[in-house]
């Protein structure tokens, strides 16, 4: 393309590359990669996963390693008007010509951009019709624990921390250069490293197989991360992207155990990297970013151990002196005046999840009203004066009454800042609802997804409790949720459905203004599914599709999980005391008892 092309696109920032940060790529590498992440440049750059793998390949001798991100409409109709192939960031080179393409889901909604990259990429969408000429397509990120939806698309399946399985890859390449190895046994060789799977060599008359007994994929996981690779600097975006910030990572995996939540139970056990360790990177970050504000991130941040006193610490760091510490991820009965030190109060997020303690219970998520009143109450003596609340509705065994919870809460959580704060200044409270979507590898996999007409029932019975209290209502929407329902368990026959929405105009479907419910609905209509079929509970004793995936949670303490869901009975969080998941811990209490 021209450079006058970019004047056509918006945001031609997202392209050009060049940013402070970037690697230059090695040229005589023995595995040349590019990691594709299937959504935009600004959400793409936010992501710390990608971060820590495009820094640690690049470090690697054996390997280069480059980015593409999807492009936005008016680039994507530009490419292919030009009939330009989509390239990299760093080098414009084509994706057709690096050895090995990765593309990180995040959740299930960005697989049609995987084939909208593939598309303007000019590389075959299945696996069976990519010959030699073509580079190697590797899926990973957490929605691979249930890869069946996209198996035919893929060379190589993914499950686990790229830190201990990239590695892998770089050393094979290595080899196979000097042994000449073809594209096949790369594959098949890879195939045989723990983490790994190619679907194309476990394939039967009837298709993909799943059976156990044919090959178990077991989740692989750092152990050590004060001694796994973590960069000290990141690329500075030529725009503003989502999290345009530093960030720093205090631990993986979380204790707490929500029934709902499939990271708790996938990146169990909890692992943390120690305070001087953290300080150590949050002082490089800072220096060689010039960010002004720095994130400390993990699933549950007020869990990590040694917050307050590492927060204190970074506070006295010269180089920190005018730099923001944003605390992400904080759980109401673990607050504890961790903001103290903060002197910019901006908002705080919170997850009650529910409006009841009933149904916190059920969905285990082990805080009281008196931990949510306690916490806010704190937060508003210390000067805050903005909130956001998320909730779901459609969890199970919810009632009105749990529905009503949402709004009363809220209207007690406006009516304590006023009891609290001494001065006029209002209250910015707002209050955000997504639908619950049961998730492979939770107590929850099993239960239905609510149907549309009671999820905008139990919607409706909400904006009607908040209307003129001067709270903040907003709501996902159910189309687009459904069809995350659909492809989180589905199997390998909804590749199908995928490549026919594709065709129909899905891409881009985590983007209001480009999602589209009818591309989906043609496609299910044309290979014969319905949603009712595909949203609906599964019984207890089916196969499920991710049965081949191992991440070290066992289905009988799921199955206990939820016995224990429906009795309204919590199980403690792992740090006080251990519920037999599979995972292997020091302490032991039998929770088989309901």
């Amino acid at each position: 393309m021209d450079r006058s092309d970019y004047f056509r696109v918006s945001k031609p920032a997202r392209y050009v590359g060049g940013e402070y940060g970037a690697v230059k790529p090695k040229e005589n590498a023995a595995m040349k990669m590019c990691l594709c992440f299937p959504d935009v440049y600004e959400v793409g750059m936010s992501n710390l996963g990608t971060r820590i793998l495009y820094y640690m390949l690049n470090e690697d001798p054996s390997a280069s390693c480059e980015r593409c991100y999807a492009p936005w409409d008016d680039m994507g109709s530009l490419l292919k008007e030009r009939r330009f192939p989509l390239t990299s960031i760093e080098t414009h080179t084509p994706l057709s010509d690096f050895d090995i393409i990765g593309f990180s889901f995040q959740y299930e909604l960005s697989y049609s951009n995987m084939l909208y990259m593939l598309d303007l990429a000019g590389i075959p969408f299945r696996a069976e019709d990519r010959d030699e000429k073509y580079p190697i397509v590797i899926f990973g990120g957490p929605c691979m624990v249930n890869p069946a939806p996209v198996l035919p698309f893929a060379d190589l399946i993914n499950i686990g921390e790229g830190e201990i399985t990239l590695p892998m890859l770089s050393g094979l390449f290595g080899e196979a250069k000097k042994k000449g190895m073809s594209k096949r046994e790369i594959i098949e060789k890879a195939d045989s490293f723990e983490g790994f799977y190619a679907p194309q060599l476990h394939r039967d008359a009837d298709g993909y197989t799943y059976l156990r007994e044919k090959k178990v994929v077991r989740k692989q996981k750092v152990k050590d991360l004060d001694t796994s690779f973590f960069p000290d600097r990141a690329i500075v975006s030529n725009l503003e992207v989502i999290h345009d910030r530093a960030v720093a990572e205090l631990f993986r995996g979380c204790a707490n155990g929500c029934r709902f939540c499939q990271a708790g139970f996938i990146y169990r056990p909890v692992r943390e990297r120690s305070p001087e360790r953290v300080k150590e990177l949050c002082v490089g970050l800072i220096k060689n970013t010039g960010y002004d504000e720095l994130s400390l991130n993990s699933l549950s941040t007020s869990d990590y151990s040694g917050l307050k006193e590492l927060v204190s610490s970074l506070r006295k760091e010269t180089n920190l002196e005018n730099v923001r510490l944003s605390l992400p991820s904080l759980r109401l009965n673990s607050f504890e005046g961790v903001l103290k030190e903060e002197a910019r109060k901006t908002s705080l997020t919170f997850a009650p999840e529910a409006g009841t303690q009933r149904l916190r219970d059920v969905i285990n998520k082990n805080i009281t009203e008196k931990d949510i009143f306690s916490s806010l109450e704190e937060a508003f003596r210390e000067g805050y004066s903005a909130v956001k609340l998320y909730f779901m509705l459609g969890l199970p065994t919810e009632t009105d009454e749990d529905v009503r919870g949402i709004a009363e809460l809220a209207l007690r959580v406006r009516e304590l800042y006023f009891k609290t704060r001494k001065e006029k200044k209002d209250l910015r409270l707002n209050v955000s609802a997504s639908i619950f979507i049961p998730k492979p590898f939770t107590p929850f996999q099993w239960e239905s997804f609510i149907g549309k007409e009671e999820a905008e029932r139990r919607i409706a019975l909400i904006r009607t409790l908040l209307r003129g209290k001067n709270i903040n209502f907003s709501w996902h929407d159910w189309e687009s949720s459904v069809m995350e329902a659909v492809f989180a368990r589905g199997d390998h026959t909804l590749a199908s459905l995928l490549e026919d929405a594709y065709s129909f105009g899905a891409k881009m479907d985590g983007w209001a203004e480009f999602f589209s419910y009818e591309a989906y609905m043609r496609a299910l209509d044309k290979n014969g599914f319905s949603l009712s079929s595909l949203t609906g509970g599964i019984p207890e004793d089916s196969p499920l599709p991710w049965e081949f995936v191992d991440v070290g949670v066992n289905k009988d303490f799921l199955l206990r999980e939820r016995k224990r869901a429906y009795a309204g009975k919590t199980t403690p969080a792992c740090y006080k005391a251990c519920s037999v998941c599979g995972i292997g811990c020091e302490v032991k209490n039998d929770h088989s008892e309901v």
